[in-house]
């Protein structure tokens, strides 16, 4: 007994000692990172001059962009920057920028600039020496990440030229390397010529990464023997415990003698359990691809968000060519479509996720190293998210490795957003770009869902996606496909990515729920997804934007410089509001983060949507500058929500409640349906929800428990009913409704006002008009307190009449949209001014002020003394940067003016807030309090006004 036991330690320890990482691979090579001879080919006359005979005199570094190098064209700053962006696109303008521009300049297209921009071809050489070792093997010539057309050369002969956007360049230098010193040359061209990907997208445009030249990943030769393993393809079988391997060959075939393949699998982690290796003859001579089945034990670990359990599977190729090996790391996981909503493992699961549009402000370029993306995706997971699109392009290796070790979910697209199904050359460039990603990435768990691209055209686009989803259905099912993100509706398709569940639309402008419609929580998207007979991910979620973060600029200390930002500033110091910066951010982000709130828990209370995708977590800093993201474009916090804030209306498990208004009368009753969206890893066992309601202080109003039940993996759970009274709330004020389900916990803001307010002294002091009469200005002048609230389109257009208030913040931009509405991003004021003090209010917009935003014409002040601060600022686009406002004060004559922007008289009865908000204006100017500083002539106010 003891001998068999030591036998069998003795061939396990031969087994684990046999096994060797797949980080580590038993292959021979030669980095050739390091200087670079490089010439620049501005003319394009480097083919036909035969430049690759010639010995190049500059130098740079590789890995590496030229931009990173100092070679290319200088931008100025005062360059007006479109690097290859459509021309003929309209782009905002307005006489503030206009002025940082050269003289005539009249098309502004807001993004960052390089320092140094090159479009078109470039010649990378360098001399290597092959060891004599290296005779009679198969050596390969690895480039990662080229950007984008490569043509190689060795000793001056052409060896081809390869163009994928996605996946590395490989060259199969055999029958050129022989022992000694070889020169190769390398071309890289990073125009857009027959392949058109299209101009905007993000594997190429100008908008986000630099449409960069270079090659930045991974340089090198390695030798693999003359029959080597070529692509592996490991299709996981949950039910069955096994996975079906496919393994092609590659070289040199039709050897005599059998070659034997060895397959065996461990468990990647430290300790991790190596399983029985499998071994099969192969005749080389009859089939460039072999199957096996691997049995995976009793009990494999399944992948997924909360458990990303990984293996590693190290092919073994004995034959008389050699000896090769090759590893490859693979997750236990199935994927599906399930009805209208997702699996993983058989468990429903819910896309929380962002868009990531190769934004990469230091280098222009994406990232190859993993723990750059484990920082990406750690920060994504922090924030309640479990999946990331990769809108119109695909990430390096490096990505795909540390969303498999995080237990991230990826949507990768085929590197485009243009015209397809036309018979352009994309028709066939598109399906040997596919097929590459899948041959490159294809293992990984992670890699979850594939599309063409972003927003496809043509006029036969349809068709032709249709046919494309087809293909690369027929030929890996290890994933799910759709023909575009936004669009098309594909019945073959496994899943749907359409915008419309969302509370804003591209041109909706103030038409939308969040600004139509007053405050509540009610509402889903129910009868859409019913509609759709598989799962509807929302396409592009959110889109709302915080003022720039001025502070922000000084971490651009890359090859990409924050001009736009530069501009911004400047026009913002111009207007006399330059230390109102930091203060507009803050306003502006509490804004945008209750809209994001919004549009989140919409989509967490509709039953059996499959998931969102936002746009954006961190901000987009091209196609006018959206400053979209919680997050900077370098995914750090900008200073108005943290993780834990943001992660407890998105998460994994979100207590929810429907609203159907958030402004009370203390006469009311507060009525919340209380429910659930969970998707973790189990079932919640008698849990126990419990709800609170509270005051600003923490004072308890009232608190309460749901009967204890499990909750299974699912939304649209019923909790139960809060029912409160809000009698007991005598004075104006905001209440707190929290619901807390184990750890997770999420609240709504809700008012209430007092139907008998307390009387105001003197209130007959206060004349309180809507339009200036001849009477009201000789009051005015002669000592009089007159309260003026304009009727909504009263203000000139110059004045601000043009200027679209609502109260959600700006969507994308001003810019881009070419002028959606609203073009404003809140209020900013200070919660503690007096005129406000039966209002209560935070610094910035809160549900309350959805009526005030809703009524209103924002006043322009920029003609109007520096001195005249307004009690209530609306924050105006950073385009613009107007000095807005929506309650001024000032003295006219003898007497004390008070000017509101907000209709504070239509239909006033039925408008709570209004109501309140007059008093509280009113209680003010009554009081000792009411002596503006700043001096106005009636003249001033009468010309802001229609005549």
């Amino acid at each position: 007994m003891i001998f068999r036991n030591i036998k069998a330690l003795i061939l396990l320890s031969l087994v684990l000692a046999g096994f060797q990482s797949c980080e580590n691979p038993s292959v021979s090579e030669i980095d050739l990172s390091g200087d670079w001879n490089f010439k620049i080919d501005t003319l394009d006359e480097g083919v036909s001059q035969n430049w690759f005979e010639l010995n190049f005199e500059e130098t740079v570094k590789l890995p590496g962009s030229m931009a990173e190098n100092g070679k290319g064209h200088d931008v100025s700053q005062k360059t007006v920057w479109t690097g290859n962006m459509d021309k003929d696109k309209l782009w905002y303008e307005n006489d503030v920028v206009k002025k940082h521009l050269k003289e005539g300049v009249v098309k502004v297209p807001f993004c960052l600039t390089p320092v140094k921009e090159y479009v078109g071809p470039a010649w990378y050489q360098k001399t290597v020496t092959i060891p004599e070792a290296w005779n009679n093997k198969r050596i390969v010539l690895n480039l990662e990440r080229v950007h984008w057309e490569s043509m190689v050369w060795v000793n001056g002969k052409q060896v081809g030229m390869q163009n994928s956007l996605g996946t590395s360049h490989q060259y199969i230098l055999t029958d050129i390397l022989t022992s000694g010193n070889h020169k190769i040359t390398i071309r890289v061209d990073n125009r857009i010529k027959d392949i058109d990907v299209g101009l905007d997208a993000h594997s190429v445009s100008d908008n986000t990464q630099s449409n960069w030249n270079g090659i930045v990943g991974d340089i090198s030769l390695k030798i693999v023997p003359k029959l080597a393993i070529g692509d592996v393809k490991i299709y996981p079988n949950i039910k069955d415990k096994s996975v079906k391997v496919l393994v092609d060959f590659e070289g040199k075939h039709g050897v005599d003698s059998d070659a034997e393949l060895m397959l065996q699998v461990n468990e990647k982690s430290e300790g991790g359990k190596v399983l029985k290796a499998v071994s099969k003859k192969i005749n080389q001579g009859t089939s460039n691809q072999v199957e096996l089945v691997y049995p995976m034990g009793d009990h494999p670990q399944l992948w997924d968000e909360f458990n990303p359990n990984l293996y590693d599977m190290k092919l073994t190729l004995n034959s008389v060519q050699g000896k090769d090996e090759k590893c490859i790391s693979f997750g236990m996981r199935e994927f599906k479509a399930n009805g209208t909503v997702f699996t993983i493992n058989e468990r429903p699961v819910f896309l929380r996720g962002t868009l990531e549009c190769a934004i990469f402000p230091l280098t222009g370029y994406p990232p190859t190293d993993v723990d750059s993306w484990k920082r990406i995706m750690k920060t994504v997971k922090n924030f309640g998210l479990n999946h990331i699109r990769f809108h119109s392009w695909c990430p390096p290796e490096a990505a795909f490795q540390a969303a498999d070790e995080l237990g991230v979910y990826l949507q990768v697209e085929a590197s485009a957003w243009t015209f397809v199904g036309n018979g352009a050359p994309i028709d066939q460039w598109l399906y040997e770009e596919g097929e590459a990603m899948l041959n490159a990435y294809g293992n990984h768990p992670s890699f979850v869902m594939m599309a063409y691209g972003n927003e496809p055209f043509g006029k036969n686009h349809k068709n032709y996606l249709a046919k494309f989803v087809d293909h690369f259905k027929s030929i890996d099912n290890r994933r799910l496909y759709t023909g575009g993100g936004g669009w098309p509706y594909l019945e073959n398709q496994d899943f749907y990515d359409n915008a419309a569940p969302r509370i804003q639309l591209w041109n909706q402008n103030l038409e939308s729920v969040i600004n139509k419609y007053p405050p509540q929580t009610n509402f889903d998207y129910d009868s859409l997804v019913k509609s759709i007979p598989m799962p509807y991910v929302t396409h592009e979620m959110g889109q709302w934007c915080a003022y720039p973060n001025f502070k922000e600029m000084s971490k651009y200390t890359g090859v990409l410089k924050p001009r736009n930002f530069e501009i911004f500033q400047e026009t913002l110091i111009e207007n006399g509001m330059g230390e109102l910066a930091d203060e507009f951010l803050l306003a502006s982000g509490k804004l945008q983060t209750l809209c994001y709130k919004a549009d989140i828990e919409a989509a967490l209370r509709t039953k059996n949507l499959a998931g969102f995708q936002l746009l954006d977590l961190h901000d987009f800093p091209g196609q006018g500058t959206a400053l979209v993201g919680v997050l900077d474009a370098f995914w750090d916090e900008k200073g108005y929500v943290t993780s834990d804030l943001y992660s407890k209306f998105c998460n994994q498990t979100v207590p929810l409640a429907r609203l159907e208004k958030r402004i009370y009368s203390n006469t009311d009753t507060l009525k919340a349906s209380i429910e659930i969206a969970h998707f973790g890893k189990s079932p919640l066992v008698n849990a126990k929800p419990k709800w609170k309601l509270t005051n600003m202080s923490g004072q308890l109003i009232e608190e309460g428990r749901f009967a204890e039940k499990t909750i299974d993996i699912g939304n649209g759970i019923a909790l139960g009913e809060v029912v409160v009274p809000l009698s007991k709330s005598q004075n104006p004020e905001k209440l707190i409704l929290s619901v807390q389900v184990t750890e997770f916990e999420n609240t709504w803001d809700v008012w209430v006002y007092p139907i008998e307010q307390t009387e105001i002294t003197n209130e007959n002091s206060v004349k309180v008009v809507h339009k200036l009469d001849k009477q009201t200005i000789e009051y005015l002048k002669n000592g009089g307190k007159v309260l003026f609230n304009i009727s909504k389109g009263d203000i000139l257009p110059e004045k601000g009449g043009d200027i679209a208030v609502g109260f959600s913040s700006i969507f994308w931009n001003t810019s881009w949209t070419l002028g959606q509405k609203p073009h404003t991003l809140g209020i900013l004021c200070d919660p503690k001014h007096p005129a406000l003090e039966a209002f209560p209010t935070e610094y910035h917009s809160n549900w309350q002020w959805w009526d005030a935003m809703s009524h209103s014409n924002a006043i322009v002040l920029d003609e109007f003394p520096k001195s005249l601060k307004p009690i209530v600022r609306v924050i105006d686009d950073w385009f613009q940067n107007r000095r807005t406002a929506l309650l001024i004060e000032a003295k006219v004559g003898k007497g004390s003016l008070l000017m509101s922007g907000i209709d504070l008289h239509t239909n006033i009865n039925e408008r709570l807030e209004a109501k309140q908000l007059l008093y509280s204006l009113k209680k003010y100017m009554t009081s000792n309090q009411f002596n503006p500083d700043t001096a106005l002539n009636i003249e001033d106010i009468t010309s802001l006004l229609v005549k």
